[in-house]
């Protein structure tokens, strides 16, 4: 999982709790609760041990929400063929904290005083009322400012430790970028696509779930066809911009893309039949073919854009590509800590 670890995530956890009902609120550690489909449980049942430091459901119960934030939008319920997994997940992390957490205070690192206040007023502005913020620090730390320091401290530990061990020596220069780009031409080479709309006049017998492959129309079934499709040809011709095709495919197209104005958008010229393929190489943007009889349809394509084959410059993909060498670095380095930080440690999943 890549997320900083910071205040932003305490505040996360909380998501202005304390609108009475508000979905977005965990209950107090003294109540009950439930994640989904499973059991009702207490928030302050513990769910691991590192090192003997003790994690509680509610410490889960939060990460699984950090994880699949989507639950709040379904009564805190989590998708049942989904959860055992969150759950997996959301539990590695909060040890994984824990043990940063514990590797920060054995390297004696601390948190400079302003910092913690200015930390601390941040989280207040996030609060309307004083009451919410009262009512979410009796959730969150029994009432005690002092406890909610001590959380906030963690958090900042936290950050500062992932940043020291990830963050900084995640950094991909423009020269590492550059290596990888040389390295690798093949994954900067765009294929030759085709950007169609297309009006479509379909056989009788269209694939359905029973019959996926129909058999291809007869020779009097196209027959039968050809007229329609002739006077879409006719009205096609007659459009001249994408919106006016678009609509036209809209009224009388029998594919499926006529719901899109018969977009297909960029299609990669390998995927497209030949028959297709052939009559769109044959014009230019803002043209209309004629008909084209194709995998037992007649098609009408318009053609918006033709891109040939080609190889992307380093200058266009330089910042996507250091983001995401960056982003592969981040995780393998996170990787790396986390094994580094179980080697000796002692965790117990209750």
């Amino acid at each position: 999982m890549n997320r900083r670890v910071a205040i932003i995530a305490l505040l996360l956890s909380a998501a202005l709790p304390a609108r009475g009902q508000n979905a977005d609120a965990l209950p107090s550690h003294q109540t009950q609760t439930s994640t989904g489909g499973s059991a009702m449980v207490s928030l302050s049942k513990p769910v691991a041990r590192v090192n003997g430091a003790v994690l509680t459901q509610g410490d889960l119960i939060r990460e699984m929400y950090a994880i699949f934030p989507y639950a709040r939008q379904h009564n805190g319920g989590f998708p049942s063929a989904m959860e055992a997994d969150i759950r997996r997940g959301a539990l590695k992390m909060i040890e994984f904290e824990e043990l940063v957490y514990q590797e920060a205070k054995r390297r004696q690192m601390t948190v400079a005083p302003q910092r913690l206040v200015k930390a601390e007023k941040q989280l207040r502005a996030r609060f309307p009322t004083e009451q919410e913020y009262r009512q979410y620090l009796q959730m969150e730390a029994n009432g005690s400012t002092q406890v909610l320091r001590t959380k906030i401290a963690r958090s900042l530990l936290i950050e500062d430790l992932l940043k020291a061990e990830v963050d900084d020596k995640s950094w991909v220069s423009m020269e590492e970028a550059r290596a990888f780009y040389v390295k690798n031409p093949e994954q900067f080479k765009l294929a030759e696509s085709y950007a169609l709309q297309t009006i479509t006049i379909m056989p009788p017998v269209q694939p359905t779930p029973k019959q996926p492959n129909p058999p291809p129309p007869t020779p009097e079934q196209l027959s039968q066809m050809r007229p329609r499709a002739e006077d879409a040809l006719r009205q096609a011709k007659a459009t001249k911009t994408f919106e006016e095709f678009g609509i036209l495919a809209e009224k009388i197209s029998e594919d499926d893309y006529r719901v899109m104005m018969g977009n297909h958008k960029a299609v990669d010229a390998k995927d497209l039949p030949p028959e297709v393929l052939q009559a769109a190489a044959r014009l230019q943007q803002g043209q209309i073919s004629d008909l084209v009889q194709a995998e037992g349809a007649y098609t009408i394509i318009r053609l918006n854009a033709h891109t040939p084959a080609r190889t992307q410059s380093f200058n266009e993909v330089s910042t996507g590509l250091r983001a995401q060498l960056r982003q592969q670095k981040t995780e393998k380095l996170r990787r790396e800590l986390d094994a580094k930080l179980r080697k000796n440690a002692k965790i117990e999943e209750l």
